[in-house]
């Protein structure tokens, strides 16, 4: 079996035999593995948790069921699915527990439904569960040219809500537009502030839900330009800097800072975190959702897909197709 397996963090991935399932497991012929931002922190070992060596990175996976193990039923091989779990994707096979896979619709795409697994998730929790958001109001999203910013944005135009996407290019507005965009903010480095855009937009002071990813200076501009009672959804850092946030703002707003944990989602509410995926992938089948846009890269090629992970001026996903 060819996999590509880090046998020291810090160090690209290596080349390394067909694996066989447990009680309640399934082996998957790899179709596609999405790689996003943890996938680039794990294999330099800087992620919160560290696997043990060796490991083959990638858990965004979609395949096809060629073995079951014993006890798993409902799964039977020829199977197309997906799963999210922590590595085992960059390979031509992989093991997961047959309790985590989701049925993937006719329809579909395999290399969409694998970058859509976890972006379209996080969003959905972000939005729906966390940020309780209504139709109508208006939602202000960070970094939304980055995977969870694009879900981000066409879940909340979906649900007829006024979205402003924050972007850095006039290329990644042109993308984020065409997801459902209401209006773009463009921030660079020499431009005017992101507090006073929003100011000369007429809409600082009444955004009412904040989707960041993103973290660093702009987080703390964008909490001022929150509504009374607006929330703030905290999903990542992705500039690389977590923000030191004056409390004594969510007083004056009485607004709420909320975290987005979608792995807490996946553990504590596997059935209803199933479920939403489950019904993302139908979406993504039936038009209902536009399909997320990827830079394809060979199981040979795993480090450049690694470096592309860090590649600011990058427009869509990461993919990597045995």
């Amino acid at each position: 079996m060819h996999r590509a397996v880090v046998k020291a963090f810090g160090n690209p991935p290596e080349t390394a035999e067909r694996l066989a399932p447990a009680e309640g497991e399934v082996v998957l012929r790899v179709t596609a593995t999405a790689l996003g931002f943890v996938d680039g922190l794990i294999v330099q070992g800087k992620y919160q948790l560290k696997p043990d060596l060796p490991y083959v990175p990638g858990g965004e996976i979609a395949g096809v069921v060629v073995d079951v193990g014993e006890g798993v039923r409902g799964i039977t091989t020829g199977s197309r699915v997906a799963v999210w779990q922590f590595g085992g994707g960059l390979a031509e096979y992989a093991v997961a527990k047959a309790e985590d896979v989701i049925a993937l619709p006719d329809g579909i795409d395999d290399g969409v439904a694998a970058c859509a697994l976890v972006d379209y998730l996080t969003a959905h929790y972000a939005l729906f569960v966390r940020g309780r958001l209504s139709p109508g109001e208006t939602v202000l999203v960070l970094g939304a040219a980055g995977g969870v910013g694009q879900a981000a944005v066409q879940l909340a135009s979906s649900k007829s809500a006024r979205v402003l996407a924050v972007v850095s290019s006039q290329d990644k507005a042109a993308r984020v537009f065409e997801l459902g965009a209401t209006e773009t903010i463009e921030l660079k480095p020499d431009g005017p502030a992101l507090r006073d855009q929003l100011r000369a937009m007429a809409v600082d002071g009444s955004i009412d839900v904040i989707v960041d990813p993103v973290g660093g200076a702009t987080s703390e501009a964008a909490f001022r330009s929150l509504d009374k009672g607006g929330r703030h959804l905290v999903v990542g850092f992705a500039s690389g800097t977590i923000p030191k946030l004056p409390t004594n703002l969510a007083l004056l707003k009485s607004a709420s800072l909320i975290g987005v944990d979608v792995r807490h989602f996946f553990g504590a509410h596997k059935k209803e975190a199933l479920a939403a995926a489950g019904a993302l992938f139908q979406q993504f089948a039936n038009k209902s959702l536009q399909p997320v846009a990827y830079i394809e890269h060979s199981l040979d090629e795993a480090q450049q897909a690694f470096a592309m992970l860090a590649e600011r001026s990058r427009l869509g996903k990461v993919l990597v197709m045995p």
